[in-house]
């Protein structure tokens, strides 16, 4: 698979990444297969894809779990991207960015992993209770000490409260702009898809412009971009969908022009190219820096991912995903 680099310090990854957190949290739970998605984390590393997406929250605690089953077999073979900051609780979730709490989390992420380096820690949400300066500044202590090799920051709560498109992500630069002075950013990860472009207008060139990297979340929808899912087929009552604007019966049907438009285009493009290649080589092509993590818990939707790497859209394919209908329900 292609390579790609993270930040300053030129982290090496494949150009597709694996988002684990489907595996053991915030989809459907009756669907989740311990032994299926290890694996599945298997085939991704077989695939080349390198970048394995974890969370301390996720589960909590079970999915770095299981990460670091396949990692005490093959450490050498991946790159380890987890995260700190939010504390699971009784149907509700909280920041905590005080500096005893990152280190203290850090070194129980490292014992569930099954390593003794972290290759990209993520700070997973600010805590407006502590200057984000200090936290920011345990976290780049850990990378002094050797615990963790690079830095990055989550902007996924971005939305909260906001829907207006270009300035969406106003916050998340004044923090990037913060943290900057006390240790560099080598990765931010936020939302990308073709039905969530926001990030286009000012978080992806921003980075950019300072060799930044990009992890992609959600690249294919949470699943819709697949063209897999059924208007009005439901969900599971935990599962993050059953409750999301976007995933009404309504809102799928109105958004089904979306998939159409990757299905031509992956059409054109040969008999075995599916949608949901057509949308992570969409996302492949808005920069170097870019990195798209799709969630995938089976080895067959690891390998069809990872083939999208392979994929070359033409400018006259990028043309018409662009010019795809815009998605309507709102994430808020």
């Amino acid at each position: 698979m292609e390579r790609r680099t993270i930040g300053a310090a030129a982290l090496e990854v494949g150009a597709i990444g694996l988002g684990c957190m489907p595996m053991s949290w915030a989809y459907s739970a009756s669907r989740r297969r311990g032994e299926e998605s290890v694996r599945a984390v298997h085939r991704a590393l077989d695939e080349g894809s390198t970048l394995l997406d974890t969370a301390d929250m996720y589960g909590p605690f079970t999915n770095e779990l299981l990460v670091g089953r396949v990692l005490r077999e093959r450490r050498r073979d991946a790159f380890v991207s987890t995260k700190v900051g939010l504390l699971v609780g009784d149907q509700h979730i909280v920041a905590n960015g005080r500096p005893g709490y990152v280190k203290r989390a850090c070194d129980a992420s490292l014992r569930r992993l099954q390593t003794d380096v972290i290759d990209l820690y993520h700070l997973h949400r600010a805590d407006p209770e502590v200057p984000l300066e200090e936290t920011w500044g345990a976290l780049a202590e850990l990378v002094q000490a050797g615990k963790v090799r690079a830095l990055g920051l989550s902007a996924m709560g971005a939305r909260t409260g906001r829907r207006s498109e270009a300035r969406l992500y106003d916050t998340t630069i004044r923090q990037l702009e913060r943290v900057q002075q006390v240790f560099p950013v080598s990765a931010v990860q936020a939302e990308l898809s073709v039905w969530s472009r926001e990030a286009l207008e000012t978080l992806l060139p921003w980075c950019a412009a300072r060799g930044i990297g990009f992890l992609a979340a959600m690249p294919l929808g949470n699943g819709f971009l697949t063209g897999t899912l059924t208007p009005g087929g439901g969900f599971e009552p935990e599962d993050i969908r059953a409750r999301h604007p976007r995933f009404t019966a309504d809102m799928m049907a109105a958004n089904q022009p979306i998939v159409a438009g990757l299905r031509r285009v992956a059409a054109r493009l040969g008999p075995d190219v599916t949608p949901a290649q057509v949308a992570l080589a969409w996302v492949l092509a808005q920069g170097r820096h870019v990195v798209p993590v799709p969630g995938a818990k089976q080895e067959r939707w690891v390998a069809q991912n990872a083939g999208a790497a392979q994929l070359r859209l033409s400018a006259a394919d990028l043309a018409e995903v662009a010019g795809l209908p815009r998605a309507q329900g709102s994430w808020d």
